[in-house]
């Protein structure tokens, strides 16, 4: 009897472990469809909204940002989808105005190249594309040039937004910048773009050796600033040339 016993609780526990299966697999289905449901109420909002709102949109700076963070808060990559261009391009029809976008940002980076070794200020590249773009272009933000920028990435031309020393800068070459660099450029963003040895002795407790190097590396491996061997003050002074203010 004890083993006839112990075999009926047995077989009551597969029982009962099966029921539960049985219900978890019931919840979590249910759970998915209701999960579907409501995306599928949440794209059809936010198509009816585009709709209605689709020339403010394009014309508005910030009410286009308002609706890329509406898009962030309910998971909707607006770059993302069926279509080149993502749901710019099928809700909005905005796929061609970003793509233009982007190419107008590709020729800013690579117009200024030369002078600045592929490191330009986010407050320049925008004052630089409108420029190019004219007052017909309507206005540009910050915003826009991220999400341009993300367009470019199949490119692998190494189009990123990156931070230095909180200031946002668009680099335009494939090349990571190290640690030495960003050090340096920060410092330069102090001065206008002038960098010496010192500086990075006094303030950053570095060894001349080290300076020297990281400093010639900026100025012949990377194309990132230049030479003035006449600086009236050291003698040798660098200019960091993505730190500097141009008139174009």
């Amino acid at each position: 009897m004890h083993r006839r016993g112990v075999g009926l609780a047995a077989f009551d526990r597969k029982q009962t472990t099966k029921r539960f299966e049985e219900l978890s697999n019931s919840i979590s289905q249910s759970q998915v469809t209701h999960l579907n449901n409501q995306l599928a109420q949440f794209r059809t909002a936010l198509t009816h909204f585009a709709s209605t709102h689709r020339d403010k949109i394009k014309s508005d700076p910030s009410f286009r940002h308002a609706f890329q963070q509406m898009c962030t808060s309910i998971g909707v990559d607006p770059l993302a989808g069926p279509r080149k261009g993502g749901w710019w391009a099928e809700l909005l029809g905005l796929g061609d105005w970003q793509y233009e976008l982007g190419v107008q940002i590709v020729d800013v980076c690579v117009s200024t190249r030369e002078r600045n070794g592929g490191l330009i200020e986010m407050a320049e590249l925008i004052r630089m594309v409108s420029k190019l773009r004219g007052v017909s272009g309507g206005s540009i933000t910050e915003d826009d040039i991220v999400q341009s920028i993300k367009t470019l990435e199949p490119l692998g031309a190494g189009y990123q937004v990156v931070d230095i020393s909180g200031r946002k800068m668009v680099r335009s070459v494939v090349k990571e910048l190290d640690d030495d660099q960003t050090t340096i450029l920060g410092l330069a963003q102090e001065h206008g773009g002038r960098v010496v040895e010192d500086m990075l002795i006094q303030r950053r407790q570095w060894s001349r050796e080290r300076a020297r190097t990281a400093l010639e590396n900026m100025l012949l491996r990377d194309g990132l600033c230049w030479l003035d061997d006449q600086d009236e003050e050291c003698g040798r002074a660098y200019w960091v040339t993505s730190a500097m203010k141009w008139e174009a």
